[in-house]
């Protein structure tokens, strides 16, 4: 169930991206930190959907591993803008609430399956 969430909220939540994206370089016309939030940002779903068809478990924790740290770096480039004052305060919490909230399903698909890899182990 936990997966069938995530992956439908990193979808949602790239398609934000996608759309911040889109006003950033049309608009702003910011084109270096919204090139780095549109990678890190559609990078979690599709880190997400490659650890759905991972081969093993420790694979499927690893691919998660991944999406976290672009969800990490995702949430580091959205206080950048917002503090360099490309985008107002309730965008940027919008779309934080929303990372940080896909940050915390993550870990703690992670630590899930690490505790059952663990308790199968022993």
């Amino acid at each position: 169930m936990s997966e069938s969430i995530i992956k439908r909220k990193s979808f949602e939540f790239a398609v934000q991206i996608i759309k911040l994206y889109q006003s950033l370089s049309s608009n702003k016309k910011e084109f270096v930190l919204s090139k780095q939030i549109l990678r890190s940002g559609t990078s979690i779903g599709a880190n997400v959907r490659e650890a759905l068809n991972a081969q093993s478990t420790p694979d499927f924790i690893h691919k998660l591993s991944i999406s976290q740290k672009e969800c990490d770096d995702t949430i580091y480039w959205l206080e950048l803008l917002k503090e360099a004052g490309y985008i107002p305060e309730p965008e940027f919490k919008k779309l934080n609430d929303d990372a940080v909230e896909l940050l915390k399903i993550i870990r703690s698909i992670i630590l899930t399956t690490k505790q059952k890899l663990i308790s199968h182990t022993s």
